[in-house]
C-alpha cells in the first residue's frame, strides 16, 4: 500500500506513473473502468472540453446506479474516446495541459455529475480536486510570523481520525501540542472495532483525507485492518506520533480563569494520575467509541458468555455454540454472517428492521485495471472522489427532506423518498423471493433515512436464509441464566449472547468531567442534551473546541472526514485569533449559539430522521436529534472557512 502526503505541488502529477502500455493493454484496463469520471478527467488532463459530449453525459437521476446508469452503447463510446485520448497523451510524453479553472473547470465538474448550476460549489470542489497533491486546506498562518515569542500550547484528546488531523494542522502552524489517547496506538474507532466483518460503509476515495490520497486501495469499501493501517501510515508520514501519549485516559479538564489556561488530568494504565496544562483543548474523542448496553432485566444473570460487539471477545470460540445476537444495526449486519459460519444456531433478535442500501461491490476488491487507471491517469482518482462526494452528498439530501404536502402512512416523507423506498423494497423482494416469511420481517415501516442505513451485497439475505439462523422479531422479556425469555413466554437457550446494540453516541465527551468559566460543569449544562455552535464551540467553555461534536454527524450525505477537515480549519482560525491578537480566550456568544441551535432543531424536524418517531441513535434521551447536520455540505464548508468575529467574545 502506498500513500502520498504532500503540502505543496509536485513537479509532475503526484502519485501517478507515466503511461508506457500499448493500446491493447490500455483497452484491457478501460474494460474495468469506472466510466463516469473518465471523460471529465481526460478533459481536465488535456484541456479538450470537446470530449464532454452531450450524448455521453450521465443522467443526474441515475448517478446512484452502477456506471451512473449509462447504457452499454454510451459506455463503449466513452471507452473508445478514452483510448484515443490516452494513446495520444502517452505518445506526447505524458505532458498534462495547464489545469483549467473558472468556467472550464465548472463545465468539467458539472459534466461529471450530469447537472448544472453548481457555481456556488466551485471553490469547494477546487479544494477537493487537489490532483497534484496540494494541501489546499492548509492553514495560511504560522505562529513564528505572528507571535514567535508567545508561549502557547494545545492539548488534543484522542488520536483517531480527527486527532491525527488536528495534530497535523498544529504542526503546520508551529503551535506546540500533545495528544492524549487512552489506547496503545492511533486510529480511534478503527483501532478498537475489531469485530468480524468490520468495514467502512463509505467508499475509500471519499473516506480519506483530502491531502493524503491513495491510488491503491485494495477494496472499494475498506475493512477495519486496512483503515487502521491507513491512519497508522498517516500518523507516521505526518510525524505526529512524537507528540502522542498513549495509555492516557483523560479524567477531567478545568478552565482556570485567572491565567486563562486549561488543566487536564489523565490516568495511565498503572493508575497513576498526571496533570498537564494548555492554552486550549481540542476534543477529538468521536461519537462511536463507547458501547451502549441495552436495559434488559437480568442481563448480568446469564451464566454463559456475553459481550458487546464493540468489545469483541476473540478468545471465545463460537464453534457449535448456540448464539443469540441482540440487534440488527450496522455492526450486527457485518458480524452476524461470520458468526453463522461457526455457530450451531444463531437467533437474531430484531427490534427494528434496518433499511439496506444495495451495494453489489461492498465486499469486492478493486480490479487491477481500475487500480492502474487510478495510478496512471492524472485526476481520474480525484474526479472519481468528487463524483462520490456529490452523489453521496448534497445531491441526495432532498431524498430525505419532508414534503409537508405529502400524504403518507408514516413510511415515507416525500415522493422522492417513497420512490427510494419502493426501489429498496423491490430489492428485498428479489432477495427473499423464496422466503416470504422473512420478507415480512425485513421490510421497515419507517421512512428511508430515519435511521442509519446499512450496506448489503446479498449477504444479509443469504445469512438469514441459512438453516441455522432464525430472525426473531418478538419483544424480549428478560435474560436468565440459560438464555433469553421472550415476552410471549417462549425461551431461547443460549451458550453465548452478543449485543450489537450500538454506541453511546449522545454522551458527548463522556466520561470526562469538563469544568468551564465560573465553575460551569459541561455535563450539568447539557443535562443529556449536548449542543455546540457548528459542533465546535460551547458558551462558558473558552478555548475548548470539539471535533465530530453535536450535530456534525451525517446520515446520507458525505464523509465524516470532510466534516472534521472543515471543523479543524475553523479551530485553526480561532487559534489564529488567540495567537495574533494577544487575546487570552475566545468563546462563542450565548445568543449566537442558541440561535444556531434553534435553526438546527427546526431543520432536523424537516428531515426524515427528525420527523419520524422511530427510535434511533440520532436522538438523545430527550428525543432531540443531537447528532445530525441537516443542512448541505456546502453550508458547513462556508461557515467554517474562517471565524465570523461577530460570533465570538475575545478577552485580553
Amino acid at each position: 500500500m502506498s500513500l502520498t502526503v504532500s503540502s505543496s505541488p509536485s513537479p509532475f502529477v503526484s502519485g501517478v506513473e507515466p503511461i508506457t502500455e500499448t493500446d491493447d493493454q490500455i483497452r484491457a484496463v478501460l474494460a474495468e473502468a469506472e466510466i463516469p469520471p473518465l471523460l471529465p478527467a481526460l478533459a481536465y488532463l488535456t484541456g479538450d472540453l470537446g470530449l464532454l459530449r452531450a450524448e455521453l453525459r450521465p443522467d443526474p437521476l441515475l448517478l446512484g446506479l452502477p456506471q451512473a446508469g449509462l447504457s452499454e452503447e454510451q459506455q463503449t463510446a466513452i471507452r473508445e474516446l478514452a483510448l484515443q485520448t490516452l494513446s495520444t497523451f502517452r505518445d506526447r510524453g505524458c505532458r498534462a495541459a495547464a489545469p483549467p479553472s473558472g468556467d472550464g473547470l465548472l463545465t468539467i465538474l458539472e459534466f461529471a455529475v450530469g447537472g448544472a448550476g453548481m457555481d456556488a460549489y466551485l471553490p469547494l470542489l477546487e479544494e477537493e480536486l487537489a490532483y497534484q497533491g496540494e494541501d489546499r486546506r492548509r492553514p495560511s498562518w504560522h505562529k513564528a510570523d505572528l507571535a514567535p515569542d508567545l508561549a502557547f500550547n494545545v492539548i488534543v484528546i484522542g488520536a483517531g481520525m480527527s486527532g491525527i488531523l488536528a495534530a497535523h494542522r498544529l504542526d503546520q502552524v508551529g503551535v506546540d501540542y500533545i495528544v492524549l489517547d487512552k489506547n496503545d496506538d492511533v486510529g480511534g474507532t478503527w483501532h478498537e472495532s475489531v469485530y468480524p466483518g468490520c468495514r467502512v460503509d463509505n467508499p475509500n476515495h471519499n473516506y480519506s483525507y483530502s491531502f493524503a490520497q491513495k491510488h491503491d486501495w485494495p477494496f472499494h469499501y475498506s475493512t477495519q485492518d486496512v483503515l487502521h493501517e491507513y491512519f497508522r501510515e498517516c500518523a507516521d508520514a505526518l510525524d505526529v506520533r512524537k507528540n502522542v501519549r498513549f495509555g492516557a485516559s483523560v479524567r477531567s479538564a478545568t478552565w482556570d480563569e485567572a491565567d486563562s489556561m486549561w488543566t487536564v488530568v489523565y490516568g495511565t494504565p498503572d493508575d497513576v494520575e498526571h496533570t498537564v496544562r494548555a492554552n486550549a483543548v481540542i476534543s477529538a474523542v468521536g461519537q462511536l467509541n463507547r458501547p451502549s448496553w441495552p436495559t434488559i432485566e437480568g442481563i448480568d444473570t446469564f451464566a454463559g458468555t456475553y459481550f458487546h460487539s464493540a468489545e469483541w471477545r476473540h478468545d471465545v470460540d463460537l464453534t457449535d455454540k448456540r448464539v443469540v445476537v441482540v440487534g440488527t444495526g450496522c455492526s450486527a449486519l457485518q458480524f452476524i454472517p461470520h458468526v453463522a459460519v461457526d455457530a450451531s444456531h444463531v437467533h437474531v433478535l430484531q427490534r427494528t428492521a434496518p433499511w439496506v442500501a444495495p451495494t453489489p461491490d461492498y465486499h469486492d476488491t478493486v480490479s487491477p485495471g481500475l487500480t492502474w487507471l487510478y495510478g496512471h491517469v492524472p485526476t481520474y482518482s480525484e474526479i472519481h472522489r468528487f463524483s462520490i462526494f456529490w452523489k453521496m452528498g448534497d445531491a441526495v439530501l432532498d431524498g430525505v427532506r419532508v414534503d409537508p404536502e405529502w400524504q403518507s402512512d408514516g413510511s415515507s416523507v416525500s415522493a422522492v423518498n417513497d420512490f427510494t423506498r419502493q426501489m429498496i423494497v423491490e430489492y428485498y423482494r428479489e432477495q427473499f423471493a423464496d422466503r416470504p416469511d422473512l420478507l415480512a420481517k425485513v421490510v421497515p415501516d419507517y421512512p428511508v433515512g430515519a435511521k442509519r442505513m446499512v450496506r448489503d451485497n446479498g449477504v444479509w439475505a443469504a445469512t438469514l436464509k441459512q438453516p441455522n439462523v432464525s430472525l426473531v422479531c418478538d419483544p424480549i422479556g428478560y435474560i436468565d441464566a440459560t438464555g433469553v425469555a421472550m415476552a410471549d413466554g417462549s425461551h431461547i437457550d443460549a451458550d453465548v449472547i452478543i449485543y450489537g446494540t450500538g454506541y453511546q453516541a449522545s454522551n458527548f465527551l463522556a466520561p470526562m468531567r469538563i469544568t468551564g468559566r465560573g465553575g460551569a460543569d459541561l455535563h450539568e449544562r447539557w443535562a443529556g442534551d449536548a449542543r455546540a455552535y457548528l459542533g465546535v464551540s460551547i458558551p462558558e467553555f473558552p478555548n475548548l473546541f470539539c471535533l465530530y461534536g453535536p450535530n456534525t454527524n451525517i446520515v446520507v450525505n458525505g464523509s465524516i472526514i470532510y466534516f472534521s477537515e472543515c471543523g479543524v480549519r475553523l479551530v485553526m482560525g480561532l487559534l489564529q485569533l488567540l495567537v495574533a491578537g494577544e487575546h487570552r480566550a475566545v468563546e462563542v456568544k450565548q445568543d449566537v449559539h442558541d440561535t444556531f441551535n434553534e435553526l438546527v432543531d427546526a431543520e432536523n424536524q424537516r428531515m426524515a430522521w427528525g420527523w419520524s418517531t422511530v427510535d434511533s441513535w440520532y436522538k438523545n434521551s430527550h428525543g432531540r436529534v443531537a447528532q445530525n447536520w441537516p443542512f448541505s455540505l456546502l453550508e458547513y464548508w462556508e461557515r467554517t472557512r474562517e471565524p465570523d468575529l461577530g460570533d465570538y467574545e475575545l478577552s485580553s
